[in-house]
């Protein structure tokens, strides 16, 4: 009899937490956290990553662009060929010093979208950095017409007024 009871108990508190649990998962309310995507996630790491390359910290900022790297072939996997991943695979592998594997990203990236503004930035710094400078030059008539920060950028890089910052 008292075994019967425990067990009525048990399974009472089952059913009682499990709805519990359940009305903390309705979609419209405000409690509930939404999970970021790889994609996000990657971002957010590389954002972090950014900050400690301003500070001179490339130690720390490598550990971030190391872990961004993680969720962004985890987003290519999700959703493959898309520009905007390919460009940060690119720009991340960069920042590493796996510069074949940065440029294949970026060719590909713009295998897809020829005028992506941050590939041919990207693709041009590392044409600099590498010793490339007719091919860097011809990124930048690629965003000559862009009328974007990213052109006066690889510009500057391209004359040496200015150091690649990343």
């Amino acid at each position: 009899m008292i075994i019967k009871k425990i067990l009525i108990l048990a399974f009472s508190m089952i059913l009682i937490s499990n709805s519990v649990f359940a009305a903390g998962t309705d979609n419209n309310s405000g409690s509930k956290v939404k999970k970021l995507s790889s994609y996000d996630s990657a971002i957010k790491r590389i954002q972090k990553a950014k900050k400690y390359d301003q500070k001179g910290k490339e130690k720390k900022a490598k550990k971030y662009y190391e872990e961004a790297l993680k969720f962004l072939y985890k987003a290519n996997k999700e959703n493959p060929f898309d520009p905007d991943t390919l460009n940060y695979l690119g720009f991340a592998n960069r920042k590493v010093g796996n510069l074949k594997d940065a440029e294949i990203y970026y060719l590909m990236g713009l295998e897809i979208k020829p005028d992506h503004v941050g590939i041919n930035e990207y693709l041009g710094e590392l044409y600099v950095n590498t010793n490339r400078i007719n091919q860097a030059k011809t990124r930048l008539k690629v965003l000559e017409s862009c009328s974007c920060d990213e052109y006066q950028e690889l510009k500057d890089i391209i004359e040496g007024k200015k150091k690649s910052k990343y």
